[in-house]
């Protein structure tokens, strides 16, 4: 008869082997905001112009080498349960504004921090997490008062690129005039009259060599594709798109065709070149002179596509086809017949080009009101250009949030500064213990010019005394001068570094949100993972140079 082994007592006893918990404030709630923290203090530096990159390796072994927070998160795949609430409120913020994602991050952290102070002080959760909520209504509250000034016409190219400029330069800090202005170009040239605006509707095309500089814009779209045939140029295109292979169709049924001499396989081959022949001419006939095929091309089409001048181009990715019939307005016919006219697409050119030394298919509209423009980016590198390719992301959303809310706000600390001030002296009216922790709120907004500041190698504490120093005077706009000499400060308005409201609005809404739920938490109950043993996870040594290369010994105990 086995031994019976008692558990101990308490909680554990009613969970199953290998479960772990925890629970208490020491436990749970200052474990959770440790690790809120140290997630915060990652990003922290990336953040501002200035902000350092980070060079993440994800588990597919891709190299990225960026300081775009959303990107930095996703690669990253945080594990801890606390910490990702905080990475799926940034990552809130990317699908509601497209930017501003590292503000959460910071400003969630530094609440955390914060709270951690307020729970040692002696303060119960409950009490912080009030407070912190009466501080972010205020906040929101006080917000609309720090609108500086808004966006009156969006379709004017040199206004569009003014308002993008901030967005862009915090990715690519130093390009970033040369980056807005195609931004907005590409952006103000697919935005309708009527005002709905879709980020999809810019792509972007990298292609290396050269630099940045050389990157244009175009309207219409450009593939890494070479064309399949002998022509490479047309100009005024009708195009037929198919999203069938470029070939005569196979029976549906198989069949046994039994040939009794030369004569009679003579005939059947010819049939079916014949039959290829009147479906091509049949294309060429209804008007088309470019083909667009969605599957392969085969040789006997092929050669009778360059027999009638037809320009044939192959896109694998259905995705790439369905952007192109928006572009030109055509129909995706599924299976070889011939086109009527308003099957067919229209654009001014399509030629093949080569850039660097890849082969490009460009389709051209020559005229502004095109459906997509697409930006061709130069870069000397890989990652380069997808963090250029970032940047235009930024720009774009930017340029999209703009169209749904025009106010603006000033940037570089400014806004966080003077909501800062109004809240600190809200709190201090506030009876009872929240008044902690509504100043406490207050001063987690430091964190993002104080991060600025130390990023650009500026001592923050004298340029947060300094900011609150002119806001008390009334000059709400004053921001930190990045460019000054130690910690400066200049009237953002002027300087034209202007964030849009919405970033604002939902980075405090979110962040706020997050910290009080990590806050709420006061118990982590783990179950065993499920599954066998694990495998032994074969490390390799930290000194390689490669990752490439072999581990010297295998660690094989856990």
């Amino acid at each position: 008869m086995a031994l019976h082994v008692p558990k101990a007592p308490g909680f554990a006893q009613m969970l199953k082997d290998g479960a772990k918990h925890y629970s208490g404030l020491e436990e749970a709630v200052f474990r959770n905001i440790r690790a809120c923290k140290e997630l915060a203090q990652t990003t922290r530096t990336a953040y501002g112009p200035n902000g350092m990159n980070k060079m993440v390796i994800n588990h597919l072994e891709k190299l990225f080498v960026t300081n775009d927070a959303a990107t930095i998160l996703r690669e990253l795949e945080v594990q801890h349960p606390a910490a990702k609430m905080i990475v799926m409120a940034s990552h809130m913020q990317e699908q509601e504004v497209g930017d501003g994602t590292n503000f959460v991050l910071l400003f969630a952290g530094a609440l955390l921090e914060l709270a951690e102070e307020l729970l040692r002080m002696g303060l119960s959760v409950s009490e912080v997490i009030e407070g912190y909520e009466m501080a972010c209504r205020k906040a929101l509250e006080i917000l609309p008062d720090c609108v500086c000034s808004s966006a009156k016409n969006l379709h004017d190219v040199n206004e569009a690129t003014a308002l993008i400029r901030t967005a862009v330069m915090s990715k690519q800090y130093g390009n970033e005039e040369f980056l807005s202005n195609l931004i907005a170009q590409a952006c103000v040239s697919i935005f309708p009259e009527s005002g709905n605006f879709n980020v999809d509707n810019v792509r972007v095309c990298k292609i290396l060599g050269c630099g940045l500089t050389a990157s244009s814009m175009l309207h219409g779209m450009v593939f890494k594709k070479e064309t399949e045939g002998d022509i490479t140029s047309v100009k005024d295109a009708k195009i037929a798109v198919f999203s069938c292979p470029f070939d005569c169709t196979v029976t549906e049924t198989k069949g046994t065709v039994l040939i009794k001499n030369a004569d009679e396989l003579m005939n059947f081959s010819k049939g079916e070149e014949d039959m290829m022949d009147a479906h091509v001419k049949a294309i060429k006939e209804a008007g088309a002179n470019v083909v667009v095929t969605g599957g392969k091309v085969a040789d006997m089409a092929l050669h009778y596509a360059n027999k009638y001048k037809l320009m044939v181009v192959r896109l694998n990715s259905k995705w790439d086809l369905r952007r192109l019939c928006k572009t030109v307005g055509a129909v995706a016919l599924p299976r070889m017949t011939r086109p009527t006219p308003e099957e067919m697409g229209h654009c001014d050119s399509v030629y093949l080009t080569e850039l660097g030394d890849t082969q490009v298919v460009v389709f051209k509209h020559e005229k502004e009101d095109g459906a997509i423009s697409t930006l061709v980016i130069r870069g000397s590198t890989d990652n380069l250009m997808d963090d250029i390719e970032r940047a235009v992301d930024d720009g774009v959303n930017t340029f999209k949030v703009l169209v749904r809310d025009k106010r603006l706000v000033p940037g570089a600390g400014a806004t966080e500064i003077e909501l800062a001030k109004q809240i600190t002296s809200y709190g201090e009216s506030c009876p009872g213990l929240e008044q902690y922790a509504i100043k406490k709120f207050a001063e987690a907004f430091e964190a993002v010019p104080r991060a600025l500041a130390e990023n650009s190698g500026v001592k923050g504490n004298e340029l947060i005394s300094k900011l609150y120093a002119v806001h008390h005077e009334g000059n709400k706009n004053m921001g930190f001068d990045i460019e000054g000499e130690g910690p400066s400060v200049k009237d953002m308005l002027e300087a034209g570094i202007l964030d849009p409201y919405l970033v604002k609005h939902w980075g405090i809404k979110l962040a706020t949100n997050a910290a009080v739920t990590v806050l709420r938490v006061d118990q982590i109950i783990m179950a065993k993972a499920a599954g066998g043993p694990r495998a032994p996870k074969q490390r390799g040594h930290w000194d390689k140079d490669g990752w490439e290369e072999e581990p010297e010994n295998f660690e094989t105990h856990h």
